[in-house]
Protein backbone atom coordinates (compact mmCIF):
# COMPACT_ATOMS: atom_id res chain seq x y z
CA UNK A 1 0.00 0.00 0.00
CA UNK A 2 3.03 2.41 0.00
CA UNK A 3 1.74 4.07 -3.53
CA UNK A 4 -1.48 5.22 -0.60
CA UNK A 5 0.98 6.32 1.59
CA UNK A 6 0.91 9.92 0.57
CA UNK A 7 -2.00 10.23 -1.22
CA UNK A 8 -5.17 12.72 -0.61
CA UNK A 9 -8.67 12.23 -1.88
CA UNK A 10 -10.88 9.34 -2.57
CA UNK A 11 -9.61 5.88 -2.94
CA UNK A 12 -12.69 3.97 -4.76
CA UNK A 13 -11.85 0.29 -3.86
CA UNK A 14 -13.21 -2.53 -2.60
CA UNK A 15 -13.55 -4.41 0.77
CA UNK A 16 -10.02 -5.59 0.67
CA UNK A 17 -9.01 -4.91 4.73
CA UNK A 18 -5.53 -3.57 4.04
CA UNK A 19 -7.60 -0.36 2.87
CA UNK A 20 -9.70 -0.01 5.78
CA UNK A 21 -6.12 -0.59 8.12
CA UNK A 22 -4.69 2.04 6.19
CA UNK A 23 -7.64 4.72 6.04
CA UNK A 24 -7.35 3.95 10.26
CA UNK A 25 -4.08 4.39 10.84
CA UNK A 26 -4.47 8.13 9.17
CA UNK A 27 -7.54 8.72 10.64
CA UNK A 28 -7.96 12.81 10.41
CA UNK A 29 -5.75 13.22 7.39
CA UNK A 30 -7.27 13.44 3.68
CA UNK A 31 -7.26 9.76 3.00
CA UNK A 32 -11.10 8.94 2.32
CA UNK A 33 -12.63 5.46 1.12
CA UNK A 34 -15.35 5.23 -1.40
CA UNK A 35 -16.71 1.85 -1.79
CA UNK A 36 -17.75 -0.27 -4.79
CA UNK A 37 -20.85 -0.72 -5.32
CA UNK A 38 -20.77 -4.04 -7.99
CA UNK A 39 -19.11 -5.87 -5.32
CA UNK A 40 -21.65 -5.94 -3.01
CA UNK A 41 -23.84 -6.81 -5.71
CA UNK A 42 -22.16 -10.02 -6.93
CA UNK A 43 -22.31 -11.06 -2.72
CA UNK A 44 -25.86 -10.67 -2.98
CA UNK A 45 -26.04 -12.22 -6.75
CA UNK A 46 -24.14 -15.40 -4.85
CA UNK A 47 -26.77 -15.62 -2.43
CA UNK A 48 -29.83 -15.31 -4.46
CA UNK A 49 -30.36 -18.96 -5.25
CA UNK A 50 -30.87 -20.09 -1.67
CA UNK A 51 -32.30 -16.69 -0.59
CA UNK A 52 -34.78 -15.17 -3.02
CA UNK A 53 -34.53 -12.52 -0.72
CA UNK A 54 -31.70 -11.24 -1.97
CA UNK A 55 -33.50 -10.25 -4.98
CA UNK A 56 -35.13 -6.69 -3.22
CA UNK A 57 -31.37 -5.63 -3.03
CA UNK A 58 -30.19 -7.01 -6.45
CA UNK A 59 -33.44 -4.81 -7.39
CA UNK A 60 -32.37 -1.37 -5.51
CA UNK A 61 -28.82 -1.81 -6.93
CA UNK A 62 -30.52 -1.83 -10.31
CA UNK A 63 -32.22 1.23 -9.23
CA UNK A 64 -29.01 3.17 -8.66
CA UNK A 65 -27.68 2.46 -12.20
CA UNK A 66 -30.53 3.75 -13.64
CA UNK A 67 -30.42 6.59 -11.94
CA UNK A 68 -27.24 7.40 -12.62
CA UNK A 69 -27.78 6.32 -16.93
CA UNK A 70 -30.38 9.42 -16.37
CA UNK A 71 -27.19 12.31 -15.62
CA UNK A 72 -25.01 11.00 -19.27
CA UNK A 73 -28.15 12.27 -21.10
CA UNK A 74 -27.02 16.00 -19.94
CA UNK A 75 -24.40 17.78 -21.46
CA UNK A 76 -20.92 17.40 -20.15
CA UNK A 77 -20.83 20.59 -19.12
CA UNK A 78 -23.93 19.97 -16.74
CA UNK A 79 -23.28 16.24 -16.16
CA UNK A 80 -22.01 16.74 -12.81
CA UNK A 81 -24.74 18.81 -11.04
CA UNK A 82 -27.46 16.77 -12.87
CA UNK A 83 -25.72 13.98 -11.08
CA UNK A 84 -25.73 15.35 -8.04
CA UNK A 85 -29.26 16.87 -8.20
CA UNK A 86 -30.30 13.29 -9.01
CA UNK A 87 -28.45 11.84 -5.97
CA UNK A 88 -29.92 13.87 -3.93
CA UNK A 89 -33.35 13.33 -4.53
CA UNK A 90 -33.54 9.69 -5.58
CA UNK A 91 -30.71 7.80 -5.34
CA UNK A 92 -30.76 8.66 -1.58
CA UNK A 93 -34.10 7.34 -0.74
CA UNK A 94 -32.96 4.33 -2.62
CA UNK A 95 -30.13 3.77 -0.50
CA UNK A 96 -32.19 4.26 2.58
CA UNK A 97 -34.26 1.47 1.58
CA UNK A 98 -31.35 -0.90 1.22
CA UNK A 99 -29.72 0.02 4.80
CA UNK A 100 -33.54 -0.48 6.40
CA UNK A 101 -33.59 -3.97 4.90
CA UNK A 102 -29.94 -5.01 5.72
CA UNK A 103 -30.80 -4.00 9.40
CA UNK A 104 -34.15 -5.60 9.34
CA UNK A 105 -32.96 -9.28 7.88
CA UNK A 106 -32.32 -11.79 10.10
CA UNK A 107 -29.69 -14.62 8.37
CA UNK A 108 -26.83 -17.20 9.68
CA UNK A 109 -23.42 -15.18 9.73
CA UNK A 110 -21.78 -17.87 7.81
CA UNK A 111 -25.07 -18.44 5.76
CA UNK A 112 -24.33 -16.55 1.75
CA UNK A 113 -27.17 -13.75 2.87
CA UNK A 114 -25.36 -13.18 5.93
CA UNK A 115 -21.91 -13.10 4.55
CA UNK A 116 -23.83 -10.78 1.97
CA UNK A 117 -25.57 -8.66 5.00
CA UNK A 118 -21.99 -8.38 6.70
CA UNK A 119 -19.92 -7.16 4.26
CA UNK A 120 -22.47 -4.12 2.93
CA UNK A 121 -22.85 -3.51 6.45
CA UNK A 122 -19.19 -3.14 7.46
CA UNK A 123 -18.63 -0.96 4.45
CA UNK A 124 -21.34 1.10 4.40
CA UNK A 125 -19.30 4.64 5.03
CA UNK A 126 -17.78 4.07 2.00
CA UNK A 127 -20.53 2.96 0.05
CA UNK A 128 -22.96 6.10 1.05
CA UNK A 129 -19.78 8.32 0.53
CA UNK A 130 -20.72 9.10 -3.56
CA UNK A 131 -23.87 10.38 -2.02
CA UNK A 132 -22.12 14.21 -1.59
CA UNK A 133 -19.71 14.24 -4.03
CA UNK A 134 -21.04 13.55 -7.94
CA UNK A 135 -17.30 12.58 -8.91
CA UNK A 136 -17.21 9.75 -7.16
CA UNK A 137 -18.57 6.33 -9.15
CA UNK A 138 -20.51 3.85 -8.24
CA UNK A 139 -17.99 1.02 -8.62
CA UNK A 140 -14.75 0.21 -9.40
CA UNK A 141 -15.69 -1.02 -12.83
CA UNK A 142 -13.64 1.84 -15.04
CA UNK A 143 -10.50 1.10 -12.75
CA UNK A 144 -10.75 -2.78 -13.10
CA UNK A 145 -11.08 -2.21 -17.09
CA UNK A 146 -7.97 -0.14 -17.25
CA UNK A 147 -5.59 -2.53 -15.18
CA UNK A 148 -6.91 -5.78 -17.42
CA UNK A 149 -3.90 -4.72 -19.86
CA UNK A 150 -1.23 -4.50 -16.68
CA UNK A 151 -2.30 -7.84 -15.98
CA UNK A 152 -2.32 -9.23 -19.67
CA UNK A 153 1.26 -7.45 -20.07
CA UNK A 154 2.69 -9.02 -17.10
CA UNK A 155 1.54 -12.38 -17.39
CA UNK A 156 3.31 -11.89 -21.48
CA UNK A 157 6.53 -10.24 -20.47
CA UNK A 158 6.88 -12.10 -16.77
CA UNK A 159 6.83 -8.72 -14.70
CA UNK A 160 9.06 -5.87 -14.93
CA UNK A 161 11.94 -8.02 -13.23
CA UNK A 162 13.01 -4.73 -10.76
CA UNK A 163 11.75 -2.06 -8.74
CA UNK A 164 12.70 0.71 -10.64
CA UNK A 165 11.30 -1.72 -14.25
CA UNK A 166 8.20 -1.86 -11.92
CA UNK A 167 7.79 2.01 -11.45
CA UNK A 168 8.55 2.72 -15.01
CA UNK A 169 5.89 0.32 -16.16
CA UNK A 170 3.55 1.99 -13.71
CA UNK A 171 4.34 5.76 -14.77
CA UNK A 172 3.38 4.79 -18.26
CA UNK A 173 0.52 2.59 -17.66
CA UNK A 174 -0.97 5.61 -15.99
CA UNK A 175 -0.19 7.90 -18.71
CA UNK A 176 -1.15 6.15 -21.08
CA UNK A 177 -4.76 5.21 -19.08
CA UNK A 178 -4.94 8.79 -18.33
CA UNK A 179 -4.52 9.81 -21.96
CA UNK A 180 -7.67 7.01 -23.13
CA UNK A 181 -9.74 8.92 -20.23
CA UNK A 182 -8.88 12.38 -22.35
CA UNK A 183 -10.21 11.48 -25.56
CA UNK A 184 -6.53 11.13 -26.49
CA UNK A 185 -4.55 8.45 -28.67
CA UNK A 186 -2.03 7.05 -26.30
CA UNK A 187 0.46 6.61 -28.67
CA UNK A 188 0.12 9.89 -30.32
CA UNK A 189 0.44 11.62 -27.12
CA UNK A 190 3.96 9.81 -25.92
CA UNK A 191 5.46 10.90 -28.87
CA UNK A 192 4.63 14.60 -28.94
CA UNK A 193 5.13 14.70 -25.06
CA UNK A 194 8.33 13.24 -25.35
CA UNK A 195 9.73 15.53 -28.48
CA UNK A 196 8.22 18.96 -25.96
CA UNK A 197 10.29 17.44 -22.97
CA UNK A 198 13.65 17.20 -25.30
CA UNK A 199 12.85 20.56 -27.21
CA UNK A 200 12.27 22.31 -23.15
CA UNK A 201 13.86 19.88 -20.86
CA UNK A 202 11.79 19.49 -17.64
CA UNK A 203 8.41 20.69 -19.53
CA UNK A 204 5.33 18.17 -17.68
CA UNK A 205 2.93 17.91 -20.89
CA UNK A 206 -0.58 16.89 -18.84
CA UNK A 207 -3.15 14.26 -21.65
CA UNK A 208 -5.58 17.17 -21.39
CA UNK A 209 -3.16 19.39 -22.66
CA UNK A 210 -2.39 17.91 -25.79
CA UNK A 211 -3.68 19.73 -29.00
Amino acid sequence: MTSLDNYTGVAICDGYKVYDVLAREREGSDLALAHCWVHVRRKFVEAEPHYPEASEILDRIGQLYAIEAEAKRASPEERLATLAALRAKQSKPVVDEIRNWLMTQRALPRSSLGKAIAYTSGLWPGLVRFLGDPKIPLDTNGVERALRGVVVGRKNHYGSRSERGTRVAALFYSLIESAKLAGVEPRAYLGEAARRAIRNPGTVTLARDFK
